[in-house]
């Protein structure tokens, strides 16, 4: 039960942090957020024509839940990065732009998996959003809420090491970015939440890579060695995909 306010049901879009804040503003369509890099790895994905599999733990379960499915199972960035000369295919969207054969893709990501099923569980129609299809998936969705329907927008954030949710900005851009589209197209009812995401995105909209590049995830990523990750995920409205939930697995709209 959520105190009076924290579900925002007195605007048609809504915007709050992780699990938890999905659970509270469950609407009738739901947008997650995952910059780096669980929504850009999806967006790449679709573009190549591969169903996506989202998996909620990447543990010897990944592997039979892609054998169940006849999927092939993208590895973590490390384990890839170890087996270089093999080229397999990771969580890393710059792999997967260029990887070939694969129809059917597992992909693990404990926080993303965890926003879209349990949004799905209410109900909801779910799509997948990153700075690179922000302004295709306000495309796709305009319409519906300029028809009536509720909007949850749900910027993923990360793990800080003891479990705690650490709100990230690059989620809170691309949530933004999701909602200037809305905005953008006629859309009103924006809870302050709402807002605030978008108000950032603008902010940052004329030197967003840059701007990834330089907050807490991109560093992470490019010091690791990822900046190829970083600059994919960086590339604002390249992609016109709209991953949709449907069943157990995210397809093109």
């Amino acid at each position: 039960m959520h105190q009076p306010g924290h579900d925002q049901s007195g605007h048609s879009i809504r915007c709050e942090w992780g699990p938890t804040g999905a659970a509270a503003v469950a609407a009738e369509v739901a947008v997650v957020v995952d910059v780096l890099s669980f929504t850009t790895t999806l967006s790449v994905a679709i573009e190549q024509g591969i169903e996506v599999f989202p998996f909620r733990w990447n543990d010897a379960r990944a592997a039979e839940h892609a054998l169940r499915h006849g999927a092939t199972l993208a590895l973590g960035r490390f384990e890839a990065l170890a087996r270089r000369d093999a080229r397999p295919v990771s969580l890393s969207p710059a792999s997967l732009a260029t990887v070939q054969g694969v129809e059917r893709l597992v992909l693990p990501s404990p926080n993303g998996s965890s926003i879209a099923f349990g949004l799905a569980e209410t109900g909801a129609e779910v799509v997948g959003a990153s700075l690179r299809n922000a302004d295709a998936v306000a495309d796709w969705l305009a319409p519906q809420i300029l028809g009536g329907a509720t909007c949850a927008v749900i910027p993923a954030g990360e793990r800080w090491p003891d479990g705690s949710l650490r709100p990230a900005a690059e989620d809170l851009w691309g949530a933004g970015a999701v909602i200037a589209g809305l905005v953008d197209r006629g859309v009103v009812g924006l809870s302050p939440e709402a807002r605030l995401a978008e108000e950032s995105f603008r902010a940052v909209r004329p030197d967003v890579a840059a701007e990834l590049a330089a907050c807490a995830s991109g560093v992470e990523l490019v010091t690791g060695g990822f900046a190829d990750d970083v600059a994919v995920a960086g590339q604002l409205d390249a992609s016109k995909v709209v991953p949709v939930l449907r069943g157990e697995s995210f397809v093109g709209a």
